[in-house]
């Protein structure tokens, strides 16, 4: 989290329907919603999956290719929505094994790639026409083998050199001269509204077909190159996995179908077995998985130092100097905005920061209209931790809101609880839990914080999943995750003598 003021803050305050969906959107395991915060078009971003690292000659071997000029444009937005990319050379090493037998059995081999590895805790993949392609370390983390990789940056590849950004971007400007045709000419007409209708439909369902295709390239692509062709649906049920590992305790909410416009993920994963199976029987290329874990052990996991960290259910930020908790059963998500958090029943909880001047008064900052639906009578000043504060109450739509903010010097601290209408007895209960958890560390604890990271570890006789899992630290439902990113699913064991992941400092 970093402590500016946003304009996203203050949207979500005011249409409190995306309130309780803001983690569902950001914890998405997909590459659909960056476009928006990059001032993109969706016809620029490809997605599906993601990348890695630079070769040196790429500016070189794409000087003349037309395309490049978008990826090379928006390259610097990229990374600076998902903080810059990520440097460890052994992560580099493994990528660049795996990219160059991807490179050597291409089909379109007088194209190269810029593959960037992103400082993102994020499981996110996507490419921009010009062969620039991105993966990010979370992405990473979760990856069990070399294949697995491979079948991200094939698909990636895929979308490239097929150039589904170009043509995507064709076929979104025709849709939009259409659109404004039948909206100007027929637009009180039920014919026009239902030519919009198909218009968009048809568009969502170009953009499956494209991720379709590059599923299949790139898994045709993978096993020329010696990998195992079934990685790609193994990756993309771990994937799924990770999804509902993330959404364990948010609401669902079917109005927000994010992912609209691509495969139902147990669609994909199907198709890509029967992809898989076309090019051999299961056994078919290398998972090259021993590579994979010695390249990967000790990658960062989770947030970066920059963006504070999340251990369960606290929120520490060692270079702004704060911590406070969040009820039990929440899921928090620390994105680069603020700190979203969700819970039970439809509850949610931002928090994020802004400067503000030490003389102005917090009663009227928070009266100051960046609030929508403000009873002013309910505000009230109070103490948190030896700390100034304000709190005061809040309605619209179907939400009731607490909203308290925190003196910090020339910063406010603001948390922002919504809670349905029909539960609006329990939002002091719950906002007052969180924000009276708000304090300063000490120079001690600031210093002791270290970053997570993926440790590597060989199983002894006698290891279990609960045993292994009790290595693992500063995480949410520790076997769970474990199996996770194992790749163990349920029912899996742990097996002496094998290597696997944990999350330790």
């Amino acid at each position: 989290m970093i402590a500016k003021a946003s304009n996203a803050g203050h949207t979500i305050l005011r249409r409190l329907g995306l309130f309780a969906a803001a983690t569902l959107l950001l914890g998405s395991a997909s590459c659909t919603t960056l476009e928006e915060g990059l001032g993109l078009s969706s016809s620029d971003l490809t997605t599906g999956y993601a990348a890695s690292r630079s070769p040196v000659t790429f500016e070189t071997a794409q000087a003349q290719d037309p395309q490049s000029r978008i990826g090379r444009s928006q390259h610097p937005k990229i990374l600076a929505a998902y903080g810059g990319a990520y440097s460890d050379p052994r992560v580099e090493r493994m990528l660049a094994g795996v990219v160059g037998k991807l490179q050597a059995a291409s089909d379109d081999s007088e194209r190269a790639y810029n593959i960037t590895v992103l400082n993102s805790p994020n499981v996110n993949a996507f490419a921009l026409p010009g062969g620039y392609v991105y993966i990010t370390r979370g992405l990473l983390a979760l990856a069990n083998d070399s294949a697995e990789v491979a079948a991200v940056i094939g698909h990636e590849m895929a979308h490239v050199s097929a150039n589904h950004g170009i043509e995507r971007q064709q076929r979104e400007r025709e849709a939009e001269i259409a659109s404004r045709v039948v909206s100007e000419v027929l637009a009180s007409d039920q014919a026009g509204r239902m030519a919009l209708a198909r218009n968009r439909i048809s568009v969502a369902q170009f953009s499956r077909q494209q991720e379709l295709q590059a599923d299949d390239l790139g898994i045709k692509h993978i096993t020329r190159a010696g990998f195992d062709p079934y990685a790609a649906s193994r990756f993309l049920a771990a994937m799924d996995a990770y999804t509902s590992f993330r959404n364990a305790f948010q609401v669902e909410n079917p109005s927000l179908d994010f992912l609209a416009s691509h495969p139902s993920a147990p669609q994909r994963i199907n198709l890509a077995r029967r992809h898989a199976s076309e090019q051999g029987p299961v056994g078919t290329g290398s998972a090259d998985r021993e590579r994979y874990l010695n390249g990967i052990d000790g990658i960062l996991f989770g947030d970066s130092a920059s963006e504070g960290y999340v251990r369960g259910r606290k929120f520490y930020h060692p270079g702004l100097g704060i911590a406070f908790d969040v009820p039990a059963d929440f899921v928090i998500d620390n994105t680069s905005e603020a700190v979203l958090a969700t819970g039970p029943g439809d509850v949610a909880i931002r928090f994020d920061g802004v400067a503000l001047s030490p003389s102005a008064r917090l009663e009227d900052y928070i009266a100051s209209g960046w609030v929508g639906g403000l009873d002013k009578s309910t505000i009230r000043r109070k103490q948190i931790g030896g700390l100034e504060a304000v709190s005061a109450r809040a309605s619209g739509g179907d939400y009731a809101f607490d909203v308290t903010v925190v003196r910090v010097g020339k910063q406010v601290y603001r948390f922002l609880t919504a809670v349905p209408t029909e539960n609006a007895a329990r939002v002091d209960a719950i906002s007052n839990s969180v924000s009276s958890s708000f304090r300063m560390l000490s120079t001690a604890e600031r210093n002791s914080l270290k970053p997570l990271r993926i440790r590597v570890v060989t199983a002894a006789g006698g290891d279990t999943v609960d045993s292994l899992s009790r290595r693992m630290v500063g995480v949410d439902r520790p076997a769970a995750l474990f199996r996770l990113l194992n790749g163990l699913g349920a029912s899996g064991s742990v097996q002496p003598g094998a290597r696997y992941k944990v999350v330790a400092e």
